[in-house]
Parts: C-alpha cells; sequence; structure tokens
C-alpha cells in the first residue's frame, strides 16, 4: 500500500518534464497498450486461427510494441522476455526450424508451461508472422501452434507490464533515494532513457535500414524487418514516432532534436516503399538511402543536443547487453 501509494504520488505530480514524466506519460501506458493489444490478439485466436481474421489483431499488437520496443532495459531484460516477444534478425533461419519442429512435433510442447521454454526464436511476433504470412504451405494444421503462441505473447506481454508497475516503475521513480541499489543517482536514470534513445536510433540505422540496403552491388532487401507482414517502414515510422513522443516527456527544452525526429519522419513518410523494396534499383535506393542519412543526423543531434540538455551522455551500447 505505501509503496503503491508513492508512486502515484511521484506520477501524479511531475515539477517538470524529466523521468517521472516519461515513466507516467511514455512507458507505463505504452506496456500497458501491448499488454491489451496482445490479450486481445489472444483472445481472436482463441475464436478463429483463420490469418484474413487474424491479420489486424496481429498488427494492432506489432503497432502496440513498436510504442515500446526501444524501451531494450528493466523487466524486458530479465529471462530473455524481450526475445520472446520479437526475435529479430534471425539471420541464420534458426527460428522457422526450430518452429516447424514444434508444429510436427509433440503435441506437449505446446502446453503453455512447456512452450515457455521453448527457443525465443521460434515464439513472439515473427514466430506468428511465419504462421499468419507462411511463404510455403505449412506441414500441418497451424491453428494449435497458433494459439499457444498468442497465448505465450499475451502472457510474456502481462508479465513485463505487471512487472514495471509493481516494481520497476518505483526503482526507476526513486533514483538517488537510500535504498537504491540500481539508480545511485537521479542522473543515472536519465541516463538509461537517453541511452535507450540512442541505441534504438543506432539500430534503425545499422539494422531497420542497413540490413535490406546491403551494399550497392549487392542489396538485400529480402533482410527487411517483418516483410511476410508488409511492415519494413511502418516499423521505421511507429519506431520514429514513438521515440519522439519519450523525447517530449523527459524536455520541454530541445527544439532540435525534436526538428530532426520530424525531418525523418517526414523523409518516411514520403518514401512510397513500405516493403523497402526500393533499395534493389539506383533511384529508389537513393531515397532510402536519404532516410537512413536523416537518421544518422537525428541520431548525432540526440548526441549533441539532448545530452547535454538531460545532463547526461552516452554510456554503453544497450543492444550488446553488456
Amino acid at each position: 500500500m505505501i509503496r503503491a501509494l508513492a508512486l502515484s504520488l511521484c506520477l501524479a505530480t511531475p515539477a517538470f518534464a524529466d523521468f517521472p514524466e516519461t515513466v507516467r506519460d511514455h512507458i507505463l501506458p505504452g506496456y500497458a497498450g501491448f499488454a491489451k493489444a496482445a490479450e486481445d490478439l489472444a483472445d481472436t485466436a482463441a475464436q478463429s486461427c483463420d490469418p484474413q481474421a487474424l491479420r489486424p489483431a496481429y498488427n494492432a499488437a506489432f503497432d502496440a510494441w513498436m510504442g515500446v520496443q526501444h524501451l531494450r532495459f528493466g523487466p524486458v531484460e530479465q529471462g530473455g522476455l524481450g526475445l520472446a516477444i520479437a526475435y529479430w534478425p534471425n539471420p541464420k533461419g534458426s527460428g522457422r526450424r526450430a518452429q516447424m519442429a514444434i508444429l510436427t512435433g509433440d503435441a506437449s510442447l505446446l502446453e503453455p508451461e512447456n512452450f515457455a521454454e521453448q527457443s525465443v526464436a521460434a515464439r513472439g511476433l515473427f514466430a506468428l508472422e511465419r504462421l499468419l504470412y507462411p511463404r510455403t504451405e505449412l506441414p500441418a494444421d497451424p491453428c494449435p501452434l497458433i494459439r499457444a503462441t498468442t497465448a505465450d505473447l499475451a502472457r510474456v506481454a502481462g508479465v513485463v507490464h505487471a512487472a514495471w508497475v509493481d516494481d520497476y516503475a518505483e526503482t526507476l521513480l526513486t533514483a538517488g533515494e537510500a535504498g537504491n541499489t540500481t539508480y545511485l543517482t537521479r542522473p543515472e536514470a536519465r541516463q538509461a532513457l537517453f541511452t535507450q534513445l540512442a541505441t534504438a536510433l543506432e539500430f534503425t540505422d545499422d539494422t531497420r535500414l542497413g540490413r535490406p540496403l546491403g551494399s550497392f552491388t549487392r542489396p538485400r532487401p529480402e533482410r527487411a524487418e517483418a516483410l511476410a507482414s508488409g511492415r519494413p517502414l511502418r516499423n521505421i515510422l511507429l519506431s520514429l514516432k514513438a521515440q519522439r513522443a519519450m523525447v517530449e516527456t523527459l524536455t520541454p527544452d530541445a527544439p532540435k532534436t525534436i526538428a530532426a525526429f520530424d525531418h525523418a519522419i517526414v523523409v518516411g513518410e514520403a518514401l512510397d516503399d513500405p516493403l523497402l523494396a526500393g533499395v534493389a534499383e539506383p533511384e529508389s535506393r537513393l531515397k532510402v538511402e536519404i532516410l537512413q542519412q536523416a537518421i544518422e543526423a537525428l541520431r548525432q543531434t540526440v548526441l549533441s543536443e539532448l545530452g547535454p540538455e538531460l545532463d547526461v551522455g552516452i554510456g554503453f551500447n544497450a543492444a550488446d547487453g553488456d
């Protein structure tokens, strides 16, 4: 009761834009939205396994995940929960192999307690994409696996959301207070959030765009994120918009950063290439490269303006798992 009251007071009365507002206005609503969307997806799958019927709920859940996927710290780090939600890239195709083994194997693997022990590469949004947007005919009826995957996704989303509400939000909000061994000072909390922004932009630059761009002589459009479900550009734009919204909760005084986000978003929205297939043609490839350059410039602006504004600098690369 005391912990819950302290949390509610911290969230209700921010004096200025800072990480308490980020927790209240960005992180908690984002994870609540994702948990609800994942639950809706599982409920829909329980009624019908028809891919056409499931795709709208699937994309709604993926959209909700993109609202928080840049937050690669806290509960999603525990036990590989973040990877169980979205395991990508998967360059060696291990996810499909593991998933097909489950699809054609012992039905007991689909029991919730057993499915939770399966490879993260065979679970989550990207595993579900392979079932709802199959490239070839599946070797067995996918319905039981669809239901197991959606139920597991809803469970994991609920675990992450509950962990934020019950514990980690207070851990972040009480940074610098006696007994907080995770964040010894308030700047450490701002540092953690700032690092999430910087590394998320790096991921979009290097991976979401870099993988399909490949090289000029060897473009790789088939390596784009969530290609089968038609989401490569959609994911980039949703990610940028979510990170922009996060910046607004951190500080009211980062005009260059906001302008750089707006520019990158405008460039992306003008790119009439939802699959990033244009990387294979010189003229359209240039447009994708211009988007990549806009994101590179955005990241540099985040480092040069937002970092000093928050009185932090770039720390370790969170994507490295250090």
